[in-house]
């Protein structure tokens, strides 16, 4: 099994993490959980593709944009556990039989920009839902 990098792993969940990248990385193509990445963030995306062409009132798109919030948020955390795992335990985890590497700056600097792009997608994603959800039920009392 090749040596597989935490630096590597933190910045592709840090960047492709709603997609599962990081998982293929570690654990390769046949990785189950890697593949059900995927549809929620299709289904994310599609919302984000209604929403831009039919506009914010369209029900569909607003259920479906938060799931792309949630996703990228997820693989934001997962950004931020890689980076924060001991060099140590990276290694018997992921590298096992192999000396253990020092990684230095580089992950860290990955799980700064993870708390910061995870606390703005989060935060927005939260916001996003309660305001749809109350224009729903305000739009749902009888006048």
């Amino acid at each position: 099994m090749p040596d597989r990098s935490k630096t590597v792993a933190t910045w592709l969940a840090l960047a492709g993490g709603a997609l599962g990248l990081h998982r293929f990385y570690l654990r390769g193509w046949r990785d189950l959980f890697g593949w059900l990445h995927l549809p929620p963030a299709f289904a994310g995306l599609v919302g984000v593709l209604r929403m831009r062409e039919l506009g914010q009132d369209d029900v569909l798109s607003w259920l479906l944009l938060p799931i792309l919030g949630v996703m990228i948020s997820q693989g934001l955390l997962t950004a931020i556990l890689y980076g924060l795992t001991p060099d140590e335990r990276w290694r018997d985890r992921h590298n096992p039989g192999h000396p253990v590497r020092r990684t230095g700056w580089s992950p860290i600097l990955g799980v700064m920009l993870a708390l910061l792009l995870g606390g703005i997608v989060l935060m927005a994603t939260v916001a996003f839902g309660f305001q749809k959800f109350f224009e729903w039920q305000a739009a749902a009392l009888p006048l």
